[in-house]
């Protein structure tokens, strides 16, 4: 099979703001939040109020679906709009001082966004490599701050570098393209939240009378996990609860600024995952998570989209959208043209914006190159090491493995994953590759801890329970 380049240019999509001014758009994607993690996807445990509102005032889309399972090829795949493993960002996440990057001939959705006129911001976890090439000021964006790989790759984590066993640099905190600060310690790491919410925020009333395209990717729920001791106490000293309900009160925090600035009618929001959820989140109804074979519980993540005024209220959707979509999508939205290298997503714009009758521009879903999605019958390279057979419309949590009953369907399924795979293999693309690659900074030296230059006091955060 040869793989076709989507010719498609795309003309304004006839939806404005009220003013008829161009939407601001904020994207909002959370590191290793579990599908039933939040009230509005069925959680309990959890009090998330603010994000229930978002899913009341909104739309919830019950399956939308990341393209990778970990922190590195999903970000890719969400930032090209093309499946990593095409473009050599799919297998293991990225570490300090490593090589490879995302590749610069690679459009990104904040090239799109920049291109149409767009202001663009990036507050939070980068992970497409941290040599200067590779930040985000080399891939569109116009602002930067956060940390440029997982808050587990820092000295804290005594088992040390996975790769050379060797204990890992300081974590720093970039300002741009400038190392500003680091993270020192737990407590340090309860305060990435909020510190990546203050710069988001910020941002939003800069640029209040310009549109925007802001990038807010969480680095909670990661691990290790920490509380601010007031944050643990309301969540009954359970930081599991804890860093979930923080990232609901960053959420309302922007939706509040949003409102503040009269731009809620003028600004569309998205909330979503990286992959499954991590030990201590939930997956709620389905099987799997982080890690693992590609049950649904891996890559089916909760995402609401929220416009006032636009997206109709309440509503939900089971129509698929998958993180690929979400670069044509936009660039739709917007008037803009698609990358000129190929991608792999697709206009799903009436579904992200709930459109009546809309409809998943997908026949086929691909996780990776591990199972395969048709309908829904969904065939998957197992637990146990051999393809199993569900039916997700009677059986979500993939409990019964129907492959046994149906092996003409096993077969037939089976052939569309052989071909996919091959069309990858035949049309693959380089990611980035910087020869003289070296951790941002090999000590402190005199950089401020975070919490040093946030102004805060020492304190003594409280960890998740082990």
């Amino acid at each position: 099979m040869t793989y076709k380049p989507q010719c498609q240019t795309w003309a304004r999509a006839e939806i404005e703001s009220s003013d008829g001014a161009r939407p601001n758009i904020v994207f909002i994607f959370i590191d290793d939040l579990g599908y039933g993690d939040i009230g509005a996807f069925g959680s309990t445990a959890n009090k998330t109020p603010h994000l229930d509102r978002m899913a009341a005032e909104g739309l919830a889309l019950r399956q939308f679906y990341v393209s990778n399972t970990n922190c590195t090829p999903s970000r890719a795949a969400l930032m090209t709009g093309t499946y990593a493993h095409r473009i050599g960002m799919d297998g293991d996440v990225l570490f300090p001082g490593e090589r490879r990057g995302l590749h610069p001939d690679e459009t990104t959705l904040a090239e799109v966004m920049q291109a149409a006129g767009y202001a663009t911001g990036v507050f939070g976890k980068w992970h497409l490599g941290d040599q200067p090439q590779h930040l985000p000021l080399e891939h569109g964006f116009d602002e930067y701050f956060g940390i440029p790989y997982s808050n587990d790759m820092w000295p804290g984590n005594l088992r040390g570098h996975r790769h050379t066993k060797e204990p890992y640099t300081p974590l720093p905190v970039i300002r741009d393209d400038r190392v500003v600060a680091y993270v020192a310690d737990g407590a340090d790491q309860a305060l990435l939240c909020e510190v990546v919410t203050d710069a988001a925020i910020e941002f939003i009333e800069e640029r209040k009378d310009e549109p925007f395209f802001l990038y807010l990717p969480h680095p909670y729920v990661h691990r290790p996990r920490y509380a601010r001791p007031e944050i643990a106490d309301r969540a009954n000293g359970d930081v599991n609860r804890a860093v979930v309900e923080e990232v609901d009160d960053s959420v309302g925090r922007v939706l509040d600024a949003l409102r503040a600035l009269d731009l809620a009618e003028r600004t569309l929001v998205i909330f979503t995952s990286d992959n499954g959820g991590a030990t201590g989140m939930s997956m709620g109804p389905l099987r799997g998570g982080k890690g693992g074979p590609k049950y649904e519980g891996h890559m089916r993540v909760p995402t609401i989209s929220w416009w006032p005024g636009t997206i109709p209220a309440g509503g939900a959707t089971d129509e698929i959208v998958t993180a690929v979509d979400i670069l044509p999508s936009l660039a739709a939205l917007v008037g803009a043209s698609l990358p000129p290298l190929p991608i792999d997503g697709k206009n799903a714009l009436e579904v992200l914006l709930g459109k009546p009758n809309a409809r998943s521009p997908h026949e086929l879903l691909f996780y990776e190159e591990e199972a395969v999605r048709r309908g829904d019958w969904k065939l998957v390279l197992g637990a146990s090491g051999g393809f199993e057979l569900y039916d997700l419309e009677a059986d979500v949590g993939e409990t019964t493995d129907l492959a046994a009953a149906r092996p003409e369907l096993v077969e037939e399924l089976r052939t569309l994953l052989e071909e996919h795979a091959s069309e990858i293999a035949a049309n693959q693309r380089l990611a980035g590759d910087s020869q003289t690659a070296r951790p941002l900074i090999a000590e402190p030296g005199d950089l401020p801890r975070l919490r040093d230059r946030m102004g805060v006091d020492d304190f003594e955060p409280v960890p998740e329970r082990r």
